[in-house]
């Protein structure tokens, strides 16, 4: 037996292990260093670093916050995007009008426009939905239009010479050739909105893990910052893990080249 058929029978809980033990190293090493020791206190001081957020009545307060605004701004990022790419996709006149304005405001930071935000809707919970919203929508609705005009044109025409409204064209047609750049879109958006979350916090909030992270970052409290990066990492793993379920159930169909 060969070192690649060796590896390959390496079950992958067993790899998760070791890359989780090689970044427990790498972030140990991190923590003795004179030079990254601030920033990278050790394993035992950060998890330690939970139990004082608790203690200061935070820490499940800013975990919900942040989970509301994601949720909202995902799901109206989502509900908008999905018509708008479609349109675009359909109607050429649509099309030409919307998309150089989605390329360009695409490119902007949300950082940029923030304070427009706040001046329109104030501060709180609504802007940093708006904000959240404006980042998925962008990228999901790209992601959502390339899939539909990637559809085979002969499948199309192969239904309206068989006459197809189109109505059945999207329903029958179109919709399941697009799923799966539906889900990737799924799984960019709630990225995006994870990414976009301290820019959307930087709003006013006054509770949230990109609103806390900026507040500890003030206070030079590198422990529970770090914490609280970490704790986003692992909402995102956990929105990964949701959409890879979700991918599996609804595209199963799909052909996958296997890694």
């Amino acid at each position: 037996m060969n070192s690649k058929s060796k590896k390959n029978n390496i079950p992958k809980w067993a790899w998760l292990l070791i890359s989780f033990g090689a970044a427990m190293v790498v972030w140990y090493l991190l923590s003795i260093n004179t030079t990254t020791a601030r920033a990278f206190q050790n394993q035992v001081v950060v998890l330690g670093s939970i139990k004082t957020m608790i203690d200061r009545g935070v820490f499940w307060k800013d975990i919900s916050s942040s989970l509301i605004s994601v949720t909202a701004g995902f799901a109206l990022g989502f509900a908008l995007s999905l018509p708008s790419a479609i349109l675009m996709a359909w109607y050429a006149p649509v099309r030409n009008i919307v998309e150089p304005w989605i390329q360009f405001i695409r490119n902007i930071p949300p950082l940029a426009y923030v304070p427009l935000i706040v001046m329109v809707a104030g501060v709180g919970r609504k802007p940093q939905i708006i904000v959240i919203t404006i980042a998925t929508f962008l990228i999901m609705t790209v992601t959502i239009y390339q899939g539909v005009i990637n559809v085979d044109e002969t499948l199309i025409k192969a239904a309206r010479v068989l006459g197809a409204t189109d109505k059945d064209i999207f329903l029958k047609v179109i919709a399941p050739a697009t799923l799966p750049f539906i889900i990737t879109a799924i799984r960019l958006g709630s990225s995006t909105a994870l990414t976009t979350l301290i820019a959307a916090e930087s709003t006013g909030a006054q509770a949230g893990l990109g609103m806390r992270i900026r507040s500890l970052n003030n206070s030079f409290e590198s422990a529970p910052m770090l914490m609280y990066v970490i704790l986003i990492g692992i909402l995102g793993m956990i929105i990964e893990k949701i959409v890879k379920y979700l991918e599996k159930r609804f595209t199963g169909w799909q052909e996958k080249r296997e890694v």
